[in-house]
């Protein structure tokens, strides 16, 4: 009884590893979406700016326009009041006003027509990007779909583990699982240890006294490690069994190696003793 309620306390500890392996391999599918989605956001953050900045220089360039319109404007306004003016005086202050507004027209133009070239270049960018990401899309969603798939039948597989581990802990000493639960925790620390051969802990190494290793083997006592806490449990008795499985296996061959011995004994004895007859 007590081995089986040891056995059952390390049977649990290997469940929860496997739900605790489950749980991390949850966990790790969080950077694999992150790493294949990498390229699309990369394209699509670069497409944003382009578009914005393409955006920007069609109002530049619109702007530019209205500008030149009402410069343009105003020169013809400039050019009739040149042909009214009534003094030199006139005539100069209408002409210097005429020749600075002509070369900031001038100056006006030049900037739509490089506007208007980098406006090119940056909706060209922009059909580029949108290809590229189409592309990148067209890689990503079938991954996207193939992890999904893996997280849905992982998260189902830890669900599945969860129920065996409470339809496992419903038999067994609510004590013994409050215990074994505390020292658990998070996952992070073994709950349970078997006895090495020379009567140590199998977790810190520790050795355990002989009346503790008596008890662990024999008695109902829960007994844990002095030095790491654990709860200690003797060892599988399949291993024993397999040690005596082999002690016996050597057995008979030992005998049979025994026997031959023991009959070429016989065999040089006998021929001693003829040997002895012709002499005489």
């Amino acid at each position: 009884m007590t081995q089986q309620r040891r056995t059952a306390l390390k049977e649990l500890q290997k469940l929860d590893i496997r739900i605790q392996g489950a749980r991390q391999a949850i966990r790790e599918f969080d950077p694999l979406f992150e790493a294949a989605e990498e390229p699309a956001l990369l394209l699509e953050s670069e497409l944003n700016t382009a578009r914005k900045r393409a955006t920007e220089m069609k109002l530049e360039e619109a702007r530019l326009e209205l500008s030149s319109v009402d410069k343009g404007e105003r020169l013809r306004q400039l050019e009739e009041r040149l042909n009214g003016v009534r003094n030199l005086r006139e005539e100069a202050a209408v002409s210097a006003e005429l020749e600075m507004m002509r070369r900031s027209l001038e100056s006006d133009e030049g900037e739509a027509l490089n506007l208007i070239d980098s406006v090119r270049k940056g909706e060209d960018r922009v059909t580029e990007l949108e290809a590229a990401l189409a592309e990148a899309r067209g890689i990503w969603e079938p991954r996207k779909a193939e992890l999904l798939a893996e997280r849905e039948t992982a998260k189902a597989d830890r669900v599945s583990m969860q129920s065996e581990r409470d339809v496992f802990t419903d038999g067994m000493d609510p004590r013994e699982l409050k215990i074994y639960d505390a020292i658990r925790g998070d996952g992070r620390r073994a709950a349970v240890a078997e006895l090495t051969q020379d009567g140590a802990c199998a977790h810190c190494f520790g050795i355990v006294p002989l009346q503790h290793q008596n008890d662990i083997r024999h008695s109902e006592t829960l007994i844990r490690c002095e030095a790491c806490g654990v709860i200690l449990a003797a060892p599988d008795p399949v291993e024993e069994g397999a040690e005596e499985e082999m002690t016996e296996d050597a057995g008979p061959a030992d005998s049979e190696g025994t026997g031959e011995a023991a009959a070429e004994s016989d065999e040089t004895s006998a021929v001693g003793a003829d040997e002895d007859k012709e002499a005489e």
